[in-house]
């Protein structure tokens, strides 16, 4: 094996390890969303289970849904870092070896469609995780409101 059929089988590799790695972030971006779609039908259903002292499970499902959306944003930007910088530099690196550079023309295809400030898949996704993890938020503060509300009165009543 020469020196071009060892490059050419390194950048089938990596290529193969990048479309793996792409996949899996798909799967866990779904698993993301099939879990916060859990969590908020587990609030319509359980609305109005009260635990201790007024603590009810829409509360702790509005905890659960805020970390589940943080916790998604975290993954799809670290997704897209990891390929962004792993694999495409590591893959362009191996095609400046090479006479055709598919990724590399890709990447720049890429670049120049995202300077019209068009929403990636990405974006829509972190989006998504946003506007799920305030939806949240906003629960959550309608559930404390009324615990807060009592403890400061029990409060004034001992002053």
């Amino acid at each position: 094996m020469d020196r071009d059929d060892i490059i050419l089988q390194e950048y089938k590799l990596y290529t193969e390890q990048k479309e793996n790695f792409i996949d899996r972030n798909f799967r866990t971006n779904r698993f993301y969303m099939i879990a916060v779609v859990v969590i908020v039908f587990s609030m319509i259903y359980t609305g109005n289970v009260i635990f201790l002292h007024k603590i009810s499970a829409t509360l702790l499902f509005s905890f659960l849904g805020i970390a589940a959306s943080a916790l998604w944003w975290m993954n799809v930007d670290s997704y897209n870092t990891l390929i962004k910088i792993k694999y495409s530099n590591v893959i362009e690196a191996i095609e400046e070896k090479m006479p055709v550079k598919p990724f590399s023309d890709e990447y720049k295809g890429i670049e120049e469609f995202r300077k019209k400030k068009v929403f990636m898949f990405s974006d829509i996704q972190k989006t998504i995780a946003a506007i799920m993890a305030l939806f949240f938020f906003a629960v959550c503060v309608s559930e404390l409101t009324p615990i807060v509300v009592v403890i400061i009165d029990k409060v004034k009543g001992l002053i």
